[in-house]
């Protein structure tokens, strides 16, 4: 079993051993078919270069990933070996044909607006042309916009606020030729704040919509 944290950012990759090791048993030499072997390894995000934690677990015990490129081998009813950390050729021999095939990891980006608006600020609006190129570099991209806003005003007006900041967002890149169908659009209000505050306080940082982009 393999088990990471919630909100670990990490990659975590297997590859099984298909070629048996065998041991001759003693009595009269016959031959025991050993379970094949799994390594796993844990990969930083290929996005931001973080690295989470996982642990490899049977019943037989468990160890913990907890840097980039540490691996492991586990077989059934054997516990898992200990951590040893790989090299990046070692990476690619053992798992450059599945990393090749995976798709392109995520992307986020934040977009900060003026106080009590749903105008950009002047170094959000630097960012759109890299977020209109990452979104349309993608063959079939799927991107979930999100709206939030400071504490300032009352809930209602912050999620009605939050929703329409994400809707300039959608609209910026529906013009730049997304498909609206492969954009959801999402309001936190003031409920998700980056920068936790008391009731009415303009903050800046959480003035924001979140895109991610799969």
């Amino acid at each position: 079993m393999i088990r990471a944290p919630r909100h670990a950012v990490c990659l975590v990759l297997l590859a099984t051993t298909l070629a048996p090791a065998c041991a001759l048993r003693r009595n009269g030499g016959s031959r025991q078919t050993r379970p094949p072997r799994a390594t796993v390894v844990l990969l930083p995000d290929a996005d931001d270069g973080s690295v989470g934690r996982a642990r490899v677990s049977n019943q037989a015990g468990a160890v913990d990933l907890k840097a980039a490129r540490d691996a492991t081998e586990v077989a059934r009813a054997e516990a898992p070996r200990p951590v040893t950390t790989l090299s990046d050729a070692d990476v690619q021999r053992i798992f450059g044909e599945a990393l090749s095939a995976l798709p392109a990891p995520p992307r986020r980006f934040t977009l900060h607006f003026r106080f009590d608006s749903d105008d950009l600020t002047e170094d959000a609006k630097a960012l759109v042309p890299s977020i209109l190129r990452s979104v349309t570099s993608r063959p079939v991209p799927d991107v979930v916009v999100v709206g939030h806003t400071d504490t300032a005003g009352t809930r209602a007006s912050n999620f009605a606020l939050g929703l329409k900041r994400a809707t300039v967002v959608r609209d910026l890149l529906v013009e730049a030729g997304l498909d609206a169908s492969a954009i959801e659009v999402i309001s936190h209000g003031e409920t998700d704040l980056l920068l936790p505050t008391a009731d009415n306080t303009p903050e800046a940082g959480n003035r924001r919509v979140e895109i991610a982009v799969r």
